[in-house]
């Protein structure tokens, strides 16, 4: 029955269907609303992420990283993983950071 009453609606209507001229009405609408991402927005985010990769490389976040990661390689073939393979922990380090510089640009 429903099916029978959404055939019919259907019916009706395409048999009522006008264009309504624009006349550029929608492209004026588009081009005055206000902009979604402020001005202001897109530069704190820039000057925010330069100061993050400066005090990255002055406190010597490479090398704390390369040891970090070393650490956990370690430990896990001490753990008794002697088939690890190493280019796992890059692929999961890399899929990590990619997150997670998506999340910081998509924070407004």
């Amino acid at each position: 029955m429903m099916e029978t009453d959404d055939k019919l609606v259907r019916e009706f209507l395409a048999g009522q269907k006008q264009e309504i001229a624009d006349n550029g009405f929608s492209h004026r609408v588009m081009r005055n609303l206000p902009c979604r991402i402020n001005r202001w927005f897109k530069i704190w985010s820039v000057f925010i992420t330069l100061v993050a990769i400066v005090l990255f490389f002055v406190f010597d976040g490479l090398q704390a990283v390369v040891n970090t990661l070393r650490d956990i390689f370690v430990s896990m073939v001490q753990s008794g993983a002697h088939s690890f393979d190493p280019k796992s922990l890059i692929i999961a380090v890399a899929v990590l950071l990619f997150l997670a510089v998506r999340k910081a640009w998509s924070m407004e």
